[in-house]
Order: structure tokens, then C-alpha cells, then sequence
């Protein structure tokens, strides 16, 4: 079976909101080991060390990173978790060299077209968070065709962080409601983390309970800042490329074994 590795589209349902202050609607208040998380989140990190470590070029680490992203997506449809964002491209790396720019593109585009009829029939919701700007327009509308396609699957919500930066999104949270209230629509007194919540791209996605960097880095490089605020944080030292469901696997069995108690005491604490 082959999985597929980007899409990209604005949220279709733009009526819906989460309430940041409700836990239940973010996160599971304590890890369980029978149940899953509910929203996993992955910086997939180290194509290019996995690579040079093995004398090889960096595409073929990139290339060996979309199978590591196959496996993700099989792991997580059979695991039973409801949501899988995954940091794709962030919006610092149009820093890279022009070369493998193109070559990442490329990618994009190839897989989408090979993957996606799987990915439609194994039942996965295909979302993005981020922007559209210096996007060629060939891949934005396979992108926004590859959304539509999947917009009413609900075995996995798969959320593609693309083009995407945490700064750039608060901000641009902050500037709708600022032109809200400059427009009349909105008090000052009413901006509240709720309306900025609802005013972000995951507005109708529950918050990541984890998020798992690969690579041995342990910073979260402009993912998620806002959303991430009490998820428990697995850092790994494998390669992307190498990861799949062991490691998965691994990285849930930490996310078990703690406690999470969203700045409340601790049930050993109360009990």
C-alpha cells in the first residue's frame, strides 16, 4: 500500500471552533494505555543527516522520508488516532538552496498524483495549515483537487503543515481581530485566547496531546507554539527516514507512561 505525502487546502469547514479553555475538546486529560492519543504531531526531522551519513545525496534522503511517511499514515489509520499533523515545509525553508526546493516540489506533486486514490480510499481527510503564497500554481491545484477529493473521509484527519510558521499564523490571527475591531465587529474586551483560538488555521482541530520530533533536535522550530501549550513532547534520536510504527510505538509508550495535568496537581497529589 502506498501513502501519500502533502496536501494542501483551507480549512472546509470554517463554521466549526474549538474552545482553547476546554481540555476535554483539546486533549485527553491523562495518557491511557488502551487509549491512543487523539491528535499526534510530528516534526519529521533529519532526511538530510540520514542521507549524508550514508554517502547520499539529500534527495534520496528526502525520497526515503515520504515512505517514512507511508508507514506514519498506515500506523496511525490502524492505531485508531483520529488526527496525524505533520510538519512538511516550514516557511524558513524557502532558505534552502533553489535545487532542492525544485526537487521537494517535485515530490509533492508526484506523490500526490500516485497516492492519492489510496489515500481517498483508505478514508483520510487530507487538511494543511499554512500558506499559499510562492506556491507554483501546478501543485496548488492539485493540492486544493487532492482536498476536495477527501474533504468527507473521517477514518484520519491528515493535517499537512505546509509552507506553515506558528509566528506567522498568531500573527495573522491577530490581524483579523484587529480589523474586526477597527471594522466595529468586535470589542476589544471580547479578544479573549478563545477568539484568538478560533481565529488561528487549527481552529477546528483539537490540540496535538503529542508531538514527536525525529533527529535527536529538541526544539519545536516554529510548529504549533500556540496549539502545543500543554502537549507532551517525545523527542527521538532516529532519522525521519527511519521512522514508521516501532518508533511510533515507542513514542506513544512515553506519552503513557505520564501524567498530564494541565497545571491542576497530580492524582498521586489528591489522592
Amino acid at each position: 500500500m502506498t501513502l501519500f505525502k502533502l496536501a494542501l487546502v483551507p480549512s472546509p469547514t470554517e463554521s466549526q471552533s474549538t474552545n482553547v479553555t476546554d481540555i476535554s475538546d483539546h486533549a485527553q486529560p491523562y495518557g491511557d494505555a488502551d487509549t491512543p492519543p487523539r491528535h499526534i504531531a510530528i516534526i519529521m526531522d533529519g532526511n538530510g543527516r540520514w542521507a549524508r551519513e550514508r554517502g547520499l545525496p539529500r534527495s534520496v534522503g528526502h525520497r526515503s522520508g515520504v515512505e517514512a511517511v507511508r508507514r506514519t499514515v498506515r500506523a496511525a489509520i490502524e492505531l485508531g488516532i483520529p488526527y496525524l499533523t505533520l510538519y512538511s515545509f516550514s516557511s524558513e525553508n524557502w532558505s534552502r538552496p533553489a535545487d532542492e526546493i525544485t526537487d521537494l516540489m517535485g515530490l509533492m506533486k508526484r506523490f500526490i498524483r500516485l497516492d492519492l486514490a489510496e489515500l481517498h480510499q483508505a478514508g483520510v481527510n487530507i487538511r494543511v495549515i499554512g500558506e499559499r503564497y510562492n506556491v507554483d500554481q501546478e501543485l496548488m491545484k492539485l493540492i486544493d483537487e487532492a482536498c476536495e477529493l477527501t474533504r468527507d473521509n473521517q477514518k484520519l484527519t491528515l493535517v499537512i503543515a505546509f509552507n506553515y510558521g506558528a509566528r506567522a499564523e498568531i500573527a495573522k490571527a491577530a490581524r483579523k481581530l484587529a480589523e474586526a475591531v477597527a471594522a466595529g465587529t468586535l470589542k476589544p474586551s471580547d479578544i479573549t485566547a478563545d477568539a484568538l483560538n478560533d481565529a488561528l488555521d487549527t481552529h477546528d482541530l483539537p490540540d496535538p496531546d503529542l508531538l514527536i520530533r525525529t533527529s535527536g533536535e529538541m526544539r519545536l522550530s516554529n510548529f504549533l507554539l500556540w496549539q502545543a501549550a500543554y502537549t507532551e513532547l517525545v523527542f527521538l534520536d532516529a532519522y525521519w527516514p527511519e521512522f514508521g510504527r516501532e518508533l511510533l510505538e515507542e513514542a506513544l509508550a512515553r506519552y503513557r507512561a505520564r501524567e498530564r495535568r494541565f497545571g491542576g496537581l497530580s492524582k498521586r497529589s489528591m489522592g
